[in-house]
């Protein structure tokens, strides 16, 4: 009877125990320097403790580091872990990894970058990175008024393996300026000759401002600038500082980070697209924690592929047509 009893007794507290269980997830991200990823690193912890989750967290040692993060998501996978939050550095190299994720039974969900196709992950959670391409293009197209015909563009973009984050921003940012795009997930296809030509930073102030110095070495009249995210934009602005273009050279970009706030407020960038990464990482987290407990998925935004977490124009420079807030607004709402 003894024996009996203990058994029970023991089973009952594996029910329990196996109730009360924590859910694995992980959050794997491009890098763990850029205070965007910073950002999202500690929104998804926190939304992971406050949900009860066991988050593990992983980064590429680079912007392009495949590798890292297909050994990460393999971690992931050999840890039973029920969801996976990844900004994908590669789109399309890491689709085979994700798949194996989602067979072992994985809730895979995308933030800020797209895999290609979409439909590789179970749901995107990320800002419509061309909207706010084409936000800072009409931008600057309007700042710039009947001068836009005679500008001399440099284009900062993220690394060659162009990623669907960066013709994303790249061709909306084009297309908002007025430009022809061609292939719109191809990079450097157009034939305006307004544009001096395009070059990669990863996402780095070091790139920006190598890629600069580079551009500006093919045309050193270029008066506009699109970067790819802000702090390739302050590598960029110290480039045309060190060839005495700071003055009359406008630069645009993508991010809404607090720096990159207090660089509009200072006249460093003209105009940027506000994203949220904290949104993204805190509704990746309520989507794990919902699909762990039901089985249920998270659904698109209507008429898109992807969640849309948006996007707001920062800029001290409002121009008519073109919704914005200022610098001042913009640093109650930025992250980093």
């Amino acid at each position: 009877m003894r024996k009996l009893m203990t058994a029970s007794a023991l089973a009952v507290i594996a029910m329990a125990g196996s109730a009360y269980a924590e859910t694995n997830a992980c959050l794997i991200t491009k890098t763990d320097t850029n205070p965007f990823f910073v950002k999202m690193k500690e929104g998804a912890t926190e939304a992971a403790m406050a949900n009860g989750i066991n988050l593990s967290t992983f980064a590429g040692k680079y912007d392009g580091d495949v590798e890292t993060q297909v050994a990460a998501v393999e971690t992931c996978i050999a840890s039973g872990a029920k969801g996976i939050l990844i900004t994908p550095t590669d789109s399309r190299a890491l689709v085979p990894v994700i798949t194996q994720a989602r067979e072992a039974g994985a809730l895979v969900i995308a933030l800020d970058t797209q895999f290609e196709p979409a439909d590789a992950a179970d749901a995107t959670f990320a800002t419509d990175n061309f909207k706010a391409g084409v936000m800072i293009g009409q931008w600057a197209r309007a700042k710039m008024g009947d001068d836009a015909a005679n500008a001399k563009i440099a284009l900062l973009d993220l690394n060659a393996s162009e990623v669907s984050v960066d013709y994303q921003r790249n061709n909306g940012f084009l297309q908002g300026f007025g430009i022809d795009i061609k292939d719109p997930t191809d990079i450097g296809d157009e034939d305006d000759p307004r544009i001096v030509g395009n070059d990669v930073t990863d996402g780095s102030p070091d790139g920006g401002r190598t890629a600069m110095e580079n551009l500006l070495q093919i045309d050193p009249d270029i008066n506009l600038v699109y970067t790819i995210n802000e702090p390739a934009a302050a590598g960029a602005y110290e480039a045309l500082k060190s060839f005495g273009k700071a003055d009359g050279v406008t630069i645009v970009s993508v991010d809404g980070g607090c720096p990159g706030v207090q660089d509009i407020a200072g006249g460093v960038i003209g105009a940027t697209a506000m994203q949220f990464p904290l949104l993204m990482a805190s509704k990746g987290i309520e989507a794990i924690k919902t699909f762990a407990e039901t089985g249920e998925k998270p659904q698109n935004s209507e008429g898109l592929d992807f969640y849309n977490t948006g996007v707001e124009l920062i800029t001290d420079e409002p121009v008519e047509g073109v919704p914005s807030i200022s610098s001042e607004e913009g640093l109650k709402k930025c992250w980093g």
